[in-house]
């Protein structure tokens, strides 16, 4: 199924991926977990292979190689760190507001800087008051003169201790039509970000809060125009944050089958491995096809992104299947491991809590059926993927050729 999606130059850039995290990541977990903390050496590092630019165009410096491409980067860190893979999505959810609503010179300053790695974008829309509910948002810009002035608070910012520059939708009139975009550079007079908190899971990767106090911004720095933001929140979502926690989740799910397969074959028990027993077979079963079904609904729903297709519910059905199955599948695993799956010598109990952190982004499950539901009533208002279809579909032709594929700052270097 999966070479369905993929050929030959996917496939090379997978087991790119698969190796470096095997090599450089898996190693890191203990500390991350013992810690707790954001793992800002090992967030650059995975930067600096090229990966954040998988979406941007080789003009600007970036892999060109699509959302396919970005999906697999996604799954193969999230099969290892599932807070890594949260990492680059969120990395590359911020890429979005560039790619689409950037002039050329905001294109030019920062897409080069983001797929190089030495730029860390983020966007920032939810509030602690409001919620999901974009339009409820407080936070303010009000135009002073070349600049504009940032006061409010946002929260649940993916990357928030690492990025370098934060996409910031905040209210600057009334209505659907009073939100705005702008770029806040961290460093920023009157821009801070909070103090971590420890969570469930995803331990190494930071969603934190960001505050702006009488911040002040170039005009320069507005994304598109005045009364974009709605369209920037609404489409970096759609596009990018359901197909990327859609990743997050299917590697966790792989990583739930490796284990408890691995684990049933070891485990003895009447004097043969635990796996021999038709009750574990069938809870591996379950876990299987579970897994095959999120896979294709995940690579589907990108592939037509990629093409430029109408896909808002493929995306929509995609994070909806792959949470929820690798949450379902998550949990049968701690059922077969038992007690050995309390404990954190084991990796089973941090896959199911790093599956719960991709319940909510990007909308939750209720959301999804939500909307799938007026999808089915014919009461939707259209398709984000139809309205930014000629900006998201990929020329096969800008796909770097196998072995051609961006490794590192040198070969970025070479397309820049």
């Amino acid at each position: 199924m999966q070479r369905y999606f993929t050929d030959q130059r996917h496939e090379a850039l997978r087991q790119r991926v698969r190796d470096f995290a095997e090599r450089e990541v898996r190693p890191r977990i203990a500390e991350m977990e013992a810690h707790r903390t954001v793992c800002h050496d090992l967030s650059r590092l995975i930067a600096r292979q090229g990966w954040i630019g998988a979406t941007v165009h080789r003009a600007y410096g970036g892999m060109g190689a699509g959302h396919v491409a970005k999906t697999l980067i996604i799954e193969e860190l999230s099969r290892v760190s599932a807070a890594m893979g949260a990492m680059v999505q969120a990395s590359q959810l911020g890429v979005a507001k560039i790619v689409h609503f950037g002039s050329e010179e905001q294109k030019k300053t920062w897409l080069p800087a983001i797929a190089s790695g030495d730029c860390l974008p983020t966007i920032a829309v939810t509030e602690p008051q409001s919620g999901g509910h974009v339009l409820g948002m407080a936070s303010t810009a009000v135009r002073d003169g070349d600049d504009y002035v940032l006061n409010g608070q946002k929260i649940y910012v993916g990357n928030s201790h690492v990025g370098d520059l934060h996409g910031v939708v905040v209210r600057t009139g009334e209505g659907s039509k009073g939100l705005s975009a702008f770029l806040v550079e961290t460093g920023t007079p009157g821009f801070r970000v909070g103090a971590e908190q420890p969570t469930m899971g995803l331990h190494g990767f930071s969603f934190g809060e960001l505050f702006f106090d009488n911040c002040r911004v170039p005009a320069a720095n507005l994304l598109g125009k005045e009364g974009d933001g709605l369209s920037v929140a609404y489409s970096s979502s759609v596009l990018y944050g359901r197909p990327n926690l859609t990743a997050v989740s299917l590697g966790i799910h792989q990583a739930v089958l490796d284990e408890t397969t691995r684990f049933c074959t070891e485990r003895q028990r009447y004097g043969k491995p635990l796996a021999a027993l038709g009750a574990v077979k069938l809870k591996l079963g379950r876990i299987q096809s579970r897994l095959l079904l999120a896979r294709l609904s995940a690579y589907h729903a990108v592939h037509l992104l990629d093409q430029g297709l109408p896909c808002d519910a493929e995306l929509m059905n995609a994070k909806l299947v792959n949470v929820e199955s690798a949450l379902e599948s998550a949990r049968d695993a701690m059922d077969v491991h038992a007690a050995c799956g309390l404990f954190t010598d084991r990796p089973v109990e941090r896959f199911l809590r790093d599956a719960h952190h991709i319940f909510a982004p990007a909308g939750t499950s209720d959301i999804q059926l939500l909307r799938l539901g007026e999808l089915a009533l014919g009461q939707t208002k259209g398709e984000w993927s139809s309205r930014l279809a000629e900006r998201v579909r990929r020329d096969p032709a800008d796909l770097p050729e196998e072995g051609e594929l961006p490794d590192g700052p040198a070969a970025l270097a070479r397309l820049i």
